[in-house]
């Protein structure tokens, strides 16, 4: 009974039982007065003894009940495999994408992404096909992130780790001293462990959205100013301008500190992009509330099929994966995921290859009324 063959076919009886048989019984008994019965012999009904015509349940009774029932029977029997073949073929035509979606989602649950099921049928049969195949894809992408990042990390360990053992079996085989130097550069390798290791923590944090913020106001402006001026040296060492463009004031609420880290790692990518004599622009300005920051540069640029992607996990511009021109891939995620903390946005920009890129933060700016 919980096919859906049966119940439609049921149905279909059901229905037209109700359409055929009652009708048909009503009109007869309406008619009553207007139907000449025959006997089984062909005569007609005798009349009773004071002239009337006997009505017509009495004529039924005297006519014979077993015929009445076969034919009744017969239409019951006649009415049922027509309602059984109507149910039968129309539930297959609608049972058919069940079917074929609830293999679908065996496939999935046995970690087949790759399933899709045909977009067919009933208007309400397509969105929930629709549906499978967006959720199928999600899940896809979402696994396909997942298995690169691991890959990701499992290089981005294993390079550090190799230049330690690698460092460390020389000294051992006496191919290296063990001097200040040797131990500077192996400090830099565990040093530049910790860095990966604590932003993958950090980013954990931030995507389950239990990272703390030490929340306070600040003025954007003088936070700018003093990471300007802190990585002025740094650029002029490598021969690349850097302008700043700022408002006199803009106070907005939040950690310092983390906005802080957003923009360090701004220039930071802005410097490993810039060729020398480059130039590297920070802007503040106010637009509907919001607190504007961009850093805009003159460097390599992004292609169009690059940039929905920048912000990904360990994901490169540059395919070669070189940590001095590539960095960790982990920058831009996690000041993404800081800013979405603090209510604001962050979007990327770009002319194309060689033509520089632009990244905006987009802040809740306090208002004047508000500042203590």
């Amino acid at each position: 009974m919980n096919k859906l063959w049966v119940r439609i076919s049921l149905t279909y009886v059901a229905i037209m039982i109700f359409l055929i048989v009652i009708p048909t019984g009503i009109y007869l008994t309406i008619q009553a007065d207007n139907i000449n019965l025959v006997q089984p012999d062909g005569g007609p009904f005798e009349q009773i003894l004071d002239g009337q015509q006997p009505s017509f349940l009495t004529r039924i009774n005297r006519y014979g009940q077993s015929e009445l029932v076969i034919g009744l029977v017969r239409i019951l029997f006649s009415i049922s495999m027509m309602g059984m073949l109507v149910g039968v073929i129309s539930s297959r035509g609608l049972a058919a994408p069940l079917n074929n979606l609830a293999k679908a989602a065996r496939a999935v649950g046995s970690q087949d992404l790759t399933q899709r099921i045909e977009v067919k049928g009933t208007s309400e049969v397509r969105e929930v096909a629709v549906a499978f195949n967006s959720m199928a894809a999600a899940l896809e992408e979402a696994e396909d992130l997942r298995n690169n990042m691991l890959a990701d990390i499992a290089h981005e360990l294993r390079t550090p780790l190799t230049v330690i053992q690698g460092n460390l079996r020389a000294i051992l085989d006496d191919v290296y001293k063990l001097d200040k130097v040797e131990v500077a550069r192996l400090y830099d390798q565990t040093r530049q462990l910790s860095r990966l290791v604590e932003d993958l923590h950090d980013l954990a944090l931030l995507e389950a959205k239990e990272f703390s913020l030490n929340i306070d106001e600040f003025d954007l402006k003088n936070m700018i100013d003093d990471v300007a001026a802190i990585y002025q040296p740094i650029f002029d060492d490598q021969g690349i301008k850097l302008d700043l463009d700022l408002l006199d004031e803009s106070v907005v609420r939040g950690d310092c500190a983390r906005i802080t880290q957003c923009l360090n790692n701004l220039l930071n990518n802005a410097l490993r992009h810039s060729p020398e004599g480059g130039t590297v622009r920070i802007s503040l300005e106010d637009q509907a509330e919001r607190a504007v920051i961009s850093v805009k540069d003159t460097g390599t640029g992004i292609t169009d099929d690059h940039l929905p992607y920048v912000f990904d996990r360990f994901y490169r511009v540059d395919p070669d994966r070189n940590r001095r021109s590539g960095g960790s891939g982990l920058g831009l995620a996690i000041t993404q995921a800081l800013v979405q903390a603090h209510g604001g946005e962050i979007t990327a920009a770009s002319a194309g290859k060689d033509q520089g890129s632009e990244f905006i933060i987009k802040l809740p700016q306090l208002s004047r009324t508000n500042l203590k």
